[in-house]
């Protein structure tokens, strides 16, 4: 087959990564989009764009009948479906190959057999691959799923049997925890994947993720192109990932990929795959799942193969065999992804929305920035918060792991509340440095992952000195004034909600403060387009963003937002408690209680639902609902009131 023409059935930095090896190929490119992507940066890259529908995913990228319709209307020779969405629907694959268009991906009975957790273990277990105890049964009751929990014993997962991404999972440490899991577990994944179906399985405490991309096409060729570590996580989803998994022996990698293969065999697989294992410490390794699609974190496979697997997609998707054998498969240097997210790791991760108001990125030697986004987008509620991915690549690990904590440096990103510091602060830890790799890598070292940073202060006096020239000149945009020049006193507040109360002396060459008992010598130094402060001698210079939210220091380690606290009222302990707010927008799933209801300190209240992720907000002191604003599906804003309630007298 010839492939003249492909439509990208996604959007963002995958739909902008397909069209740049088209391109190279010389294969004309169809974008779509929904309402909310109009202006996207995918759109403007392809060849050609159809709007797909409304901003909701269900309307637009999920819209199987549109899709196809775009595709036949544009005379489309194939269709890729990135990851997400509809990357791993049958249904999808199958009526693209009834439309006698191509499908980039395998074909739909490898997709549905591997799409159920359940099936894809007993197929798995069939062909010898290892496997974790667990029950993937039919029978779903609340008695049987307990019973087998019992057999299984704590602590253990619950995960929805077909999706992943961490939406449908949750880990119960003991029994008086399970039914309150599965029942979450089900919302998340009937919402996600339009299935509830479960599957329990043994939780390993602090194993390792490691995978294995395979890649066969249709003359029965098989073979594995490295392993990827992906164990550093939060909320079950990766966020960084390196090629090759540090640490192995030659041995294990080789049982791995030959274990991956069989996996890709026993089920007559075509296209890109990974399988993924869990490694305990004594260099077991346990199937967990096989995502039929090509990975978020394909980059770091590329870049130490040196082959384009968007390419081989391709290749093989027109019939081609495998453009390497097995044995012409080498691995050379070492490279690290990070994801960097629209989310704030001070607040359990919450996504964030807003608008890049700013955006520069890292360049240089061994860094790549897979982005869909330009300065001036929107990031909303209605898709994955990713922005892009940042890679590196050195000779070893050593240098890759440099080169990416150079490039975060270097990212300039204003406007929205990101993971950019939290990202830095990994690639920086000596734990990372080691390799001392696990799942709860995040939860083991958030004290240091999630601390202030140290240049908090430092930015904090900029700001007020910036602040104080402004209120001199006359020139406040912000509404702020100073009318002391002897001693100023300002109260600053972080995009975190730490607070910064600064009092500043005037000075012979300058001002003082006091901070942890010291007088520290401050000096501004003018400088268009940045912060420039001589402290105690010292001089340092960061980047800025000014906007009507405030002042965005760009510091090495990540943007940290400066606002003044212009008045400090105090709430009555009443008003305070009564503010049971949403965190971020999003939908209100399910009202747990009732109006009238007494209630107790951590009783869950209600759970809202945003980019696919549920959240439960809970009671923080003993008392009785008294209103309850609005219904099941309510769409509400981030800071909007979901219940008050009156304390206990």
């Amino acid at each position: 087959m010839n492939i003249k023409k492909v439509l990208i059935a996604n959007r963002g930095e995958i739909a902008c990564r397909v069209i740049d090896t088209c391109r190279r190929l010389g294969i004309a490119t169809v974008a779509v989009y929904s309402d909310a992507d109009r202006h996207a940066r995918h759109v403007a890259l392809a060849d050609e764009a159809f709007r797909l529908g409304p901003a909701e995913a269900r309307l637009s990228y999920l819209d199987t009948e549109r899709l196809l319709a775009v595709a036949k209307a544009s005379a489309t020779d194939a269709i890729h479906p990135g990851y997400g969405f509809l990357s791993e629907n049958p249904d999808f694959a199958q009526a693209c190959a009834d439309a006698g268009i191509a499908f980039i991906g395998p074909r739909a009975d490898a997709i549905a057999k591997m799409g159920s957790k359940s099936a894809a273990k007993a197929i798995m277990a069939k062909a010898g691959v290892p496997m974790l105890p667990g029950y993937h049964g039919d029978d779903q009751s609340d008695q049987r799923l307990t019973e087998e929990a019992n057999k299984i014993g704590y602590p253990l997962l619950v995960k929805a049997a077909f999706g992943g991404g961490g939406k449908g999972m949750r880990i119960v440490e003991k029994a008086e925890q399970l039914g309150a899991a599965l029942a979450t577990a089900r919302r998340e994944a009937q919402s996600a994947f339009g299935n509830d179906q479960l599957l329990l399985e043994r939780y390993l405490t602090a194993p390792r993720h490691v995978e294995v991309q395979v890649f066969a096409d249709d003359h029965g060729n098989v073979v594995y192109l490295s392993d990827r570590d992906c164990s550093i996580q939060r909320r079950h989803q990766k966020v960084v990932e390196e090629a090759p998994a540090p640490g192995l022996s030659d041995a294990l990698r080789a049982e791995m990929g030959e274990a991956s293969v069989k996996a890709a065999q026993a089920i007559n697989y075509l296209g890109a795959g990974t399988v993924e294992y869990l490694l305990d410490e004594q260099g077991r390794f346990y199937f967990m799942e096989m995502n039929t699609r090509l990975q978020v974190e394909h980059p770091v496979t590329e870049l130490v193969t040196g082959q384009d697997l968007v390419a081989w997609q391709l290749a093989v998707a027109a019939g081609e065999p495998l453009p390497l054998r097995q044995e012409q498969i080498k691995v050379q240097g070492h490279a690290v992804e990070v994801r960097l997210y629209a989310e704030d790791p001070q607040r359990d991760f919450l996504p964030a929305t807003g608008t890049l108001a700013r955006l520069r990125w890292p360049e240089g030697d061994g860094v790549r920035v897979d982005t869909g986004v330009i300065e001036g987008d929107a990031i909303t509620a209605y898709y994955d918060p990713m922005i892009a991915k940042l890679i590196s690549f050195g000779d070893d690990r050593l240098m890759a792991i440099r080169r990416m904590v150079q490039a975060l440096g270097q990212c300039e990103l204003a406007g929205i509340t990101t993971n950019l510091p939290f990202l830095h602060r990994i690639t920086d830890h000596p734990a990372f440095a080691a390799a001392d790799l696990h799942t709860g890598f995040i939860e083991q070292h958030s004290d240091a992952l999630l601390a202030p940073s140290q240049d908090a202060w430092p930015a904090a006096w900029a700001v007020a000195l910036a602040l104080l020239q402004q209120g001199d000149s006359g020139d406040v945009p912000l509404g702020w004034r100073l009318n002391a020049p002897a001693r100023a006193q300002l109260l600053l507040e972080d995009e975190h909600g730490e607070h910064y109360p600064i009092l500043l002396t005037a000075a012979d060459h300058g001002w003082t403060t006091e901070h942890n008992g010291d007088t520290v010598q401050l000096a501004q130094v003018p400088c268009r387009n940045r912060l420039r402060l001589e402290l105690n001698g010292h001089l340092k210079s960061w980047p800025c963003h000014r906007d009507e939210q405030g002042i965005t220091v760009l510091l090495p380690g990540g943007p940290l937002r400066f606002a003044q606290v212009t008045h400090q009222g105090e709430q009555s302990q009443g008003d305070a408690d009564q503010a049971l707010q949403a965190p971020m927008n999003g939908t209100l799933v399910a009202n747990l209680v009732n109006v009238g209801d007494a209630v107790s300190a951590g009783q869950a209240l209600v759970v809202m639902e945003a980019m696919k992720m549920e959240y439960t907000i809970s009671a923080p002191f003993d008392g009785t609902v008294t209103a309850l604003p609005f219904a099941e599906g309510a769409q509400v804003a981030d800071g909007t009131a979901l219940v008050a309630l009156e304390a206990e007298a």
